[in-house]
């Protein structure tokens, strides 16, 4: 084995005399030497041939290895009645992965001996090993060679490498060459240049080709199908498999497995039903990737008992399907069944979880703040040493941090590697946890070290500066979005007019607004929100109006945020007007925010009567919101028999908030009910509750300092 080790190290190096030396060694000392395992002895150029071919095909390196080394101490590879070994040596290393070495050996055959099968091998080897830069560069060096021209084969595979580089204009321009070449109209050609413009997001350019072919195979149409969903045209997807039907092309486990996505994205049950119909009729479903697309599909349509029995059926099953089944189980809020199944995975199944599986518990567990499973499944992903994985690590953090464990979370961040995604999950953390400042100190440090922000680091900071609710800052962050560019982004847009609103400033907001090349649902409710949160009821209401005559449909939080517009501006018709609307003209469930609203503009206008029988007619219990909305009415309108129902039911919902028991208080002091007010502060100190005393911040230097009113001292900051 030694002298194994010492041979690689002088072939490596290509010391060929020592390797010769140590091939002799293990000749006089091992009388398998001949074995196919070993290094191949007394095998001539035919038989070197041959058994590169089979190793090629098997993918067998370790193989292709130990013959190398042979036809190095034979000679073969220097002799010239056997030049064409060199190049299935190259092949047979370049498809088995080891690319450099592929490269050197290929560096030292001549050009001119160099066959178009070659290029292409080298060509295809870069593109399928992620190496697509250097596929195409080969191709470049293919045609300035002048020795051999491109063929069909040629062209897909350096179109699959400017697909994985997004490279749409120099897809283009080999589109144009193969044109030219006379291999426009290959049908391996069209269907690779299809996969490419969609890879590209040019959806048009695909159509163009191919609405020309003159024959579309099911290649063609399923690589229509899935551009289609991947550029969000999940509806001309769907159409595009009934047309292929219709022109009598049978689908196969491709068509099926482009489809069903689809019908998942879409919650398309229905169609999704007869995909699996099909499957059933094509005899389909013995194909793993077939059940787990099903797998997915029915979860991700809320339909878990067929997502359960389709799982169940499955002869076999990898990683993917556990995920799959364990994923729909976390996205329809089943997190003891995820847990259980994840369990059984990891304790009956031979199976190892991968970075998705363990991200999806970890994701079950932040969003029911189960911290003790939660450090279960990140003790489970050191155990499989993933704990490193980008994808695990930013999920940790993020569980962590749902979860209220700041310190936790931040102590996994430290280790975290510095890649964009975990400094995202700490922003969001950090804001939701209501630490504005640590959000915007942690964004600052991400620029030090030089980590690039994307969209998502935004959205998740942005919330940061609508909470800290400061001008200034509000201005900072806008300037640094123009400067990177961000701010053409809608979603970043949106969520700066939030910024703005909070921080007083209702005419940035509304010119920002203005200035949005598309508004959606999310713009809309924004403004809205703004609006009602200065008091502009009747501007809101105006705006949602507007919305409306543009076509854009009002969603759940659009009418939050109009109730909540109306209550602040004392519009009481046109709030209930608002709530009977969304529940009788748009077919909407009033959520626990609505009512919350409707009892604190109801409050608010003295209809304490009419508020307290709308909270027994809920279909759901009331939560502190909606019980803290009436208490506050019946401080304001003096009304202590109802405050005291409301205040009963908070201290139970809410035994430890504080803020419950002075409002209650304040109502006995506004009617000079001064014993029940004694009462009231007893009560809190024997549950040992204190208020948590009002503070004002300044910025001074660049700090922002929070003072206590009573501690004020000017002098200090001079």
């Amino acid at each position: 084995m030694a002298a194994l080790f010492k041979f690689k190290r002088l072939l490596l190096h290509k010391h060929i005399n020592g390797c010769r030396y140590i091939i002799r060694t293990l000749h006089h000392t091992s009388p398998t030497a001949t074995n196919p395992r070993n290094l191949h002895l007394l095998l001539n150029g035919a038989d070197c041939g041959a058994r590169l071919d089979a190793y090629t095909k098997a993918r067998s390196l370790q193989n292709g290895k130990q013959l190398h080394a042979y036809m190095l101490y034979s000679g073969l590879l220097n002799s010239t009645t056997h030049h064409h070994l060199r190049s299935k040596l190259a092949a047979m290393y370049v498809i088995c992965g080891a690319t450099d070495h592929a490269r050197r050996i290929f560096d030292e055959i001549p050009k001119i001996t160099i066959s178009t099968f070659l290029w292409n091998t080298m060509i295809r080897g870069y593109a399928q090993n992620g190496r697509s830069e250097d596929a195409v560069f080969m191709f470049d060096e293919m045609l300035s060679s002048g020795r051999q021209r491109p063929d069909n084969f040629s062209f897909p595979f350096v179109l699959k490498a400017c697909a994985d580089l997004s490279l749409l204009k120099l897809g283009m321009e080999i589109h144009c060459q193969a044109v030219v070449g006379g291999f426009g109209g290959d049908a391996y050609v069209q269907n690779s240049l299809i996969a490419m413009y969609m890879s590209c997001g040019e959806i048009e350019m695909a159509r163009v080709v191919f609405e020309k072919m003159p024959e579309r195979t099911v290649v063609s149409w399923n690589t229509m199908i899935a551009g289609s969903f991947k550029n969000g045209f999940s509806e001309e997807a769907l159409g595009l498999f009934d047309q292929m039907r219709d022109a009598g092309v049978e689908a196969d486990c491709a068509t099926v497995v482009c489809l069903l996505p689809v019908c998942a994205h879409l919650k398309d049950l229905a169609r999704g039903r007869r995909v699996h119909d099909l499957v059933d009729e094509m005899g389909f479903g013995s194909h793993l990737a077939v059940r787990n697309s099903l797998v997915d599909m029915y979860a991700k349509c809320g339909s878990l008992v067929d997502a359960r029995r389709v799982f169940d059926e499955a002869c076999e099953k990898d990683v993917v399907s556990w995920t799959a089944m364990i994923g729909g189980y976390v996205l329809n809020g089943f997190v003891h069944e995820a847990l259980i199944l994840s369990h059984l995975m990891m304790q009956l199944s031979v199976i190892r979880p991968n970075s998705v599986t363990l991200a999806g518990l970890l994701s079950a567990c932040a969003g029911s703040s189960s911290l003790k499973h939660g450090k279960c499944i990140h003790g489970s992903a050191i155990r499989h040493g993933l704990q490193s994985d980008v994808v695990v690590e930013t999920a940790v953090i993020d569980m962590y941090m749902k979860c209220g464990c700041v310190d936790l979370g931040y102590r996994v961040f430290a280790k975290a590697s510095r890649r964009t995604a975990p400094w995202n999950a700490i922003l969001s953390g950090y804001n939701r946890n209501g630490l504005a400042r640590e959000a915007i100190m942690h964004f600052k440090l991400m620029q030090m070290e030089e980590v690039y922000p994307d969209a998502a680091t935004m959205t998740s900071l942005l919330p940061s500066y609508a909470n800290l609710a400061d001008l200034q800052q509000a201005m900072n962050i806008h300037g640094y979005l123009i400067r990177s560019g961000f701010h053409e982004r809608v979603d970043i847009s949106t969520a700066l007019i939030d910024v703005y609103s909070k921080s007083g400033s209702l005419d940035y907001a509304i010119n920002l607004f203005e200035r949005l090349p598309n508004k959606d649902i999310v713009s809309w409710s924004a403004i809205i929100s703004g609006c009602g949160m200065h008091g502009h009821g009747r501007a809101a209401i105006l705006l949602f109006n507007e919305m409306m005559q543009s076509g854009v449909e009002p969603n759940q939080i659009t009418f939050t945020s109009m109730l909540y517009a109306c209550s602040h501006a004392g519009l009481v018709d046109a709030g209930l007007h608002f709530f009977n609307s969304m529940v009788g003209n748009h077919h909407m469930k009033p959520r626990l925010d609505h009512y919350a609203c409707i009892v604190d503009l109801l409050g608010r206008a003295g209809r304490l009567g009419e508020a307290h029988e709308l909270i027994k007619t809920m279909p759901f219990e009331p939560n502190h919101a909606v019980w803290g909305a009436l208490l506050g009415a019946c401080v304001i309108h003096k009304d202590a028999a109802l405050g005291e129902v409301a205040a009963k039911h908070l201290f139970e919902l809410e035994p430890e908030n504080t803020g419950n028991y002075v409002l209650l208080a304040n109502l006995y002091a506004s009617m000079e009910r001064w014993e029940d007010v004694e009462a009231v502060r007893n009560m809190m100190s024997k549950r040992g509750l204190k208020k948590t005393p009002g503070y004002s911040s300044i910025e001074v230097r660049n700090t922002v300092q929070d003072v206590l009113p009573r501690f004020l001292d000017v002098g200090a900051f001079s």
